[in-house]
């Protein structure tokens, strides 16, 4: 039988026991709770914030879309728009302190230059991608090549029938971009050496609508992006006075394909904040993978 005293101590040491017991275990669960919210608070400070515009070229815009998409989702509290337009309108809305990235699918003009500095804007270029223009006819068409000068006599207008290229008396169709399309601009320097498209041209305000069209059209050619090639359209070989040369990636990529050119994004000034890291990441080894996926080519 336990006396009273011997139960009084038994019992006072068991409510210090307890009182120590729950001082370990209450100091256990704050400083699980602080780590747990200091780890977190670290993992969000990490992450890029903030939102900026894309806008611009319609030949770099799916190109633009795929890395916002990839970004955003590694950066949940990143927020990138992208429109597409022309290499035009995106260089205008960015003279225009409208967006933080202007796409282009050509170099910046000395004239927007001017607008841009007398609006205090310092284009910065960035090249992001290398890109072929492929020109496209319809699947049922026979003519497989072109040189330089027979594309332009079709595209300048003196030439108006595939007969007189190799093909069927058939009548051509000429389709080309609106005059705000990188694309356009770069053919018509290149191929037009700078004369004026035919009247009779077919616009489309968009790659996609190129496509569509030749591949509904067997007397039709068109150029577009060679993201864009799909099995409604075929690319013919060029010949830009050294031979005739396929559009194909190791051709675009040697550097040997007569119309392979770069892709540019363009900020005011070096970018910073969000646009900084945004094209980090398009420059970076994950960035240049999604080039390739979309179908283009990296730059490193």
């Amino acid at each position: 039988m336990i006396s009273g005293k011997l139960f009084k101590n038994i019992t006072l040491c068991s409510v210090v026991m307890l009182i120590i017991a729950s001082a370990f275990i209450g100091i256990g669960c704050v400083d699980n709770e602080d780590t747990t919210t200091d780890d977190v608070a670290t993992e969000e400070a990490t992450g890029a914030t903030g939102s900026i515009m894309i806008k611009g070229s319609d030949t770099v815009l799916p190109l633009s879309q795929a890395e916002a998409e990839e970004f955003m989702y590694e950066n949940p509290d990143a927020d990138i728009t992208v429109i597409g337009g022309g290499s035009g309108v995106g260089i205008a809305a960015l003279v225009d302190g409208e967006v933080e990235i202007a796409m282009a699918s050509r170099q910046i003009k000395d004239s927007e230059i001017e607008n841009a500095e007398a609006n205090g804007i310092n284009p910065v270029e960035h090249i992001i991608a290398w890109d072929g223009i492929a020109v496209v006819v319809n699947p049922e068409n026979p003519v497989t090549e072109l040189t330089f000068d027979q594309l332009k006599s079709i595209y300048n207008g003196s030439v108006s029938n595939w007969a007189d290229v190799g093909g069927e008396d058939l009548t051509i169709t000429v389709i080309t971009r609106d005059s705000s399309s990188g694309t356009y601009g770069y053919f018509q320097e290149e191929v037009l050496l700078d004369e004026e498209y035919r009247a009779d041209a077919l616009v489309q305000p968009a790659t996609g609508a190129i496509v569509q069209e030749v591949g509904q059209n067997t007397g039709a050619i068109g150029y577009i992006g060679y993201a864009y090639l799909d099995d409604t359209t075929t690319a013919l070989a060029l010949d830009g006075g050294n031979g005739f040369v396929e559009a194909t990636p190791e051709n675009i990529m040697a550097g040997n394909y007569p119309l392979a050119r770069p892709l540019h994004y363009y900020t005011d000034g070096e970018p910073t904040g969000l646009a900084k890291e945004y094209i980090d990441y398009v420059m970076s080894t994950a960035g240049q993978e999604i080039v390739s996926d979309v179908g283009y080519f990296p730059v490193n």
